[in-house]
């Protein structure tokens, strides 16, 4: 149920994040943005762990979510942007 929680949690958190980071090399397909909220809210859940701020099976509060969809949209505008 945790993970199915977190998936549902990262989809919200990556909207969020696409409102709150918009940028020129951020993804700007519907699917794309929630997946990689989706992700974000696993890296903060796997952050919080290791950190100790979540306990095992815990997974990330929708702050945390949002924080960790920003920062996976963070890096893929680096990772996917133009040179030249």
């Amino acid at each position: 149920m945790t993970v199915i929680w977190t998936i549902i949690i990262g989809f919200v958190a990556g909207v969020i994040a696409k409102f709150l980071h918009p940028g020129d090399n951020e993804p700007s397909g519907f699917i794309l943005t929630t997946i990689l909220g989706i992700a974000g809210a696993f890296v903060a859940t796997w952050l919080g762990q290791v950190v100790g701020w979540y306990g095992p099976g815990e997974g990330a509060g929708f702050i945390g979510a949002i924080l960790g969809a920003i920062l996976v949209l963070m890096i893929w505008g680096a990772l996917t942007r133009k040179r030249g």
